[in-house]
């Protein structure tokens, strides 16, 4: 369970603080396009991971309650989420980093970014994230009307994030309701609906968030504290924040295995697919017990490790949810 994306290499012109060592856009992008590609954090995939995760969740519980499993269509769900999730994480990223551009020109991690770095303009900033939302919407108007409702709903939701740090001591909560949408959308784009397993879900995929997003927030709470930015780091605290994690964990695989029931029970599925999707929700709480056997709040190289791996932890739930959908 090792970073797979390494530390970050500083010495390269542009090069934003908090990147992964040798990423591609670093090494291999043309270097006009170098800046954008930074706005919408492609030189740190992990963000589009968490993004993207939910909606293997939804997609793979979906087809796990179907009596027909999965279709060919769901192939253009997975696909077409993928590219969303990439689209919209840009998106978003470009607008927290027009929202934030003072507060990271304050922050030692974040003053490197393209805008308070002045590698773009908030303008230029503005146009790209207009250009990444419509490429999204173009996939979203393929799936079912009720999809595409919820996809357009979400943009509410990434718009406030970016303030919530101003106002509440949870913005890790604004951040796991939208960056959990996609296991409604998913769900949604297979069934036609979405249902209580699908909110329950995604409710799951929340206290993932509040998780993983406390152990990020760590690495900045000095920082956070000179501006008075806040976060559930700040909140709880080093000494707190150990058992507010493992409720938050608790909580996680508590709604995820009440969503696998939800879904499975009613349909009549068999055992071996019920054990099965609990397998998966039974693994994926143990690595998050493995990370809070790792964490040290006051090592931000371990915590940017340990919330990178995040994405190992939800592809395992993923892993489990869609081979139950095989039975």
């Amino acid at each position: 369970m090792t970073d797979p994306e390494g530390t970050p290499e500083p010495q390269l012109a542009g090069t934003v603080a908090d990147a992964p060592r040798g990423n591609w856009v670093d090494r291999r992008a043309p270097a006009a396009t170098r800046p954008f590609l930074r706005l919408s954090r492609a030189d740190r995939p992990i963000g589009t991971w968490l993004l993207l995760i939910p909606c293997f969740w939804g997609l793979a519980l979906a087809a796990a309650a179907d009596p027909a499993g999965y279709r060919l269509w769901d192939l253009w769900i997975a696909g077409g989420c993928t590219l969303g999730a990439f689209l919209m994480r840009g998106a978003g990223c470009t607008w927290n980093d027009i929202t934030d551009r003072e507060i990271d020109a304050a922050v030692a991690r974040t003053k490197s970014r393209p805008i308070p770095s002045g590698q773009v303009t908030v303008r230029q900033a503005a146009v790209w994230m207009v250009a990444q939302a419509l490429i999204a919407a173009l996939i979203l108007f393929t799936y079912n009307p009720v999809t595409i409702g919820l996809g357009v709903a979400s943009l509410a939701l990434v718009a406030i994030y970016p303030f919530a740090k101003r106002f509440t001591w949870w913005p890790q909560i604004f951040l796991g309701l939208a960056f959990n949408w996609g296991a409604l959308l998913a769900w949604t784009a297979h069934a036609g609906s979405f249902g209580p397993a699908a909110v329950v879900l995604w409710l799951s995929g929340i206290a993932w968030t509040l998780f993983y997003d406390t152990i990020y927030a760590h690495q900045d709470k000095e920082d956070d504290a000179l501006i008075g930015v806040k976060s559930t780091a700040r909140l709880f605290g080093d000494a707190g924040s150990l058992p507010w994690m493992r409720g938050f964990l608790v909580a996680t695989v508590l709604l995820m295995a009440a969503a696998v029931l939800l879904a499975l029970l009613p349909v009549g599925a068999g055992l071996a697919k019920i054990l099965l999707a609990l397998a998966g929700v039974w693994v994926f709480g143990w690595h998050m017990a493995w990370q809070l056997g790792q964490l040290d709040t006051t090592d931000p190289d371990r915590c940017l490790r340990l919330f990178r791996s995040n994405r190992d932890a939800g592809l395992l739930a993923a892993l489990f949810l869609a081979g139950a959908a095989l039975l």
